[in-house]
């Protein structure tokens, strides 16, 4: 799979992709990451990307120009295994199952928002989704495009070590969409807390209910709202 990041800092990605399972996968051919700088695309001596907004307004916009012409020029022929996508605070929330479907594709292309947002002709006619990472408003897209990358790599075919960490964890379809139950691990015993005698009985399948159990209880004690959302769905 191939991640194609558009952005005006692409100096920024030099540390985030370094390390971990990202840059492991990169080494061994799993993934590529191509990081493509959106002033390129610019042909004024000061390879300008934003403007003012029309009606007024503070802060200033990305230009449609050198952004439909970086994707037009990366994916001249998109096909439905392409998607570009174009990272907001305005989108709908990434989750998990976006993720899932995004690792199916052979390229995912990504649009860091900068300033105070595109001209919205960018995510009207040019994206194929517009996603925010969580409801708050950061500096640009760069910090959601390397969690979006670290969260998709880590589903593709051999990222990880076990496949079966990313099918048994939090908000997986295995789990039901809800939190990963408690771990433990040695000592049985810290400053007078102890693990869960389950645990150590070795009967898996006590194992399993209480695991399940804990999930639930996790999950209403800190997200309450994917229980409620598990609950609509059935």
């Amino acid at each position: 799979m191939r991640f194609q990041i558009v952005t005006i800092f692409p100096e920024f990605f030099s540390g985030p992709f370094g390390h971990g399972v990202v840059a492991r996968a990169q080494a061994e051919g799993r993934l590529e990451i191509c990081i493509r700088d959106l002033r390129h695309w610019t042909y004024d001596r000061h390879r300008t990307v934003d403007d003012r907004p029309f009606g007024g307004g503070e802060g200033m916009l990305l230009k449609p120009q050198p952004v439909f012409e970086a994707v037009e020029a990366i994916l001249p022929n998109r096909t439905n295994r392409q998607k570009v996508v174009l990272l907001s605070a305005q989108g709908r929330r990434f989750t998990q199952s976006a993720a899932r479907r995004y690792a199916e594709l052979d390229d995912l292309l990504l649009i860091c928002g900068r300033y105070e947002g595109v001209d919205e002709r960018i995510a009207e006619y040019l994206a194929d989704e517009e996603i925010s990472v969580g409801d708050f408003v950061l500096s640009g897209g760069e910090l959601a495009a390397c969690m979006v990358v670290d969260c998709v790599a880590r589903l593709l075919p051999g990222v990880l070590g076990n496949a079966d960490s990313s099918r048994n964890e939090s908000f997986s379809e295995e789990n039901d969409g809800l939190l990963d139950c408690p771990q433990y691990t040695r000592p049985a015993e810290f400053r007078g807390w102890k693990v869960p005698a389950v645990l150590l009985g070795g009967n898996h399948e006590e194992i399993k209910r209480w695991r399940r159990a804990a999930s639930r209880e996790k999950t209403e004690r800190c997200r309450p709202d994917l229980t409620v959302r598990r609950g609509e769905a059935e």
